[in-house]
């Protein structure tokens, strides 16, 4: 299956294929310097897989996790294509999930002002969501995706093999972002994760995920506007997530989808769709309800970049496949915080 993102001089195909990863030589020019940017948790056999069609290719293997999207590690990336020689004709392809994509997209975003950049994501959640759209960032300290910048890739390659390696957690994990679109999106889609076995529609799931994003980038490509109902459950699951996330040193604790599905919760209106959303959490295994102490949350939120002049705009649903943008000052996003 191929989608195309149509963004005049900025658009690029979307393959998504079984296989695909193996072909890469033949949708892309690899007969440049390449920068395989990958992480310590993927299996290694995928970067071989691109470094083996390219005519000179180096693998960067970062810590996994999203301790390594920093300044620090940005910063190490960029010194070692200096050192390589590479210059604005050359490519950079990630080979990894969100972090991965998130990182070496601002490496090339940002590298002699700007190379090429393929992505090829591995995991649910980048193959459903964050390996399409241009958002490219690193975090400072705890503030996520505070240092970034649009850049688009010139090809993404979706290998639903590459998912057999992954452990079962990440796999539903980042089910939760496909689940966030067809709320405010795709009805049918919802309808699917009550229904229908997701490891066996795996690729249907992608697929139409795909497009929704697709859609409202082609819309929106740098969130001016309609492009921030893809935020939905980011403000409160970004708070979430800075007070209790896996990051670090800190090895247990909740992942990105896993706070993207708290954090969407608060702002369903419907109370029966509510309860649905729940109950498929359980059928996946994603978790519907944990502690945590909100003031933390809160004291994270009040940096949250989408703050201007004192307001925040949050996604609510107030029914399937329907959404509304509301604009709320500190004490209005406080209140649905505290479930006031």
């Amino acid at each position: 299956m191929k989608l195309t993102m149509r963004l005049g001089e900025r658009s690029y195909d979307i393959i998504l294929k079984r296989g695909a990863l193996h072909n890469l030589g033949l949708l892309a020019n690899l007969n440049r310097r390449v920068l395989i940017v990958t992480d310590s948790g993927v299996p290694a056999e995928y970067a071989e897989i691109v470094r083996a069609q390219c005519r000179e290719g180096h693998i960067e293997t970062v810590p996994q996790g999203e301790g390594s999207k920093c300044l620090k590690v940005y910063e190490s990336l960029l010194r070692r294509m200096l050192e390589l020689g590479f210059d604005r004709g050359d490519l950079v392809v990630a080979v990894g999930g969100g972090v991965v994509g998130d990182l070496a997209g601002f490496v090339a975003a940002t590298y002699m002002r700007g190379v090429d950049f393929i992505n090829c994501p591995t995991t649910t959640l980048s193959q459903i969501d964050s390996s399409i759209g241009g958002k490219v960032a690193v975090d400072l300290g705890a503030a996520k995706n505070i240092v970034g910048a649009f850049w688009q890739p010139r090809l993404v390659v979706v290998d639903p093999d590459t998912l057999s390696t992954l452990p079962r957690r990440h796999f539903i994990n980042g089910l939760a972002e496909a689940v966030k679109m067809s709320l405010t999106s795709d009805a049918e889609l919802f309808e699917m994760f009550e229904k229908l076995d997701v490891d066996a529609e795996i690729e249907t799931l992608i697929y139409r995920s795909l497009l929704i994003k697709k859609q409202v980038v082609e819309k929106d490509e740098t969130e001016k506007g309609m492009r921030a109902i893809l935020n939905l459950g980011h403000t409160l699951g970004h708070g979430i997530e800075a007070v209790k996330g896996i990051s670090g040193r800190r090895t247990n604790g909740l992942y990105h989808g896993e706070c993207v599905a708290l954090g969407l919760l608060p702002m369903i209106e419907d109370r029966q769709l509510a309860k649905r959303v729940r109950a498929v959490y359980r059928k996946l295994g994603l978790p519907a309800r944990t502690a945590y102490n909100k003031e933390k949350v809160w004291a994270y939120m009040l940096h949250d970049k989408k703050f201007r002049d004192g307001r925040i705009t949050v996604v609510k649903v107030p029914g399937l496949g329907c959404w509304r943008l509301d604009k709320l000052d500190e004490a209005g996003l406080k209140a649905i915080l505290m479930g006031k």
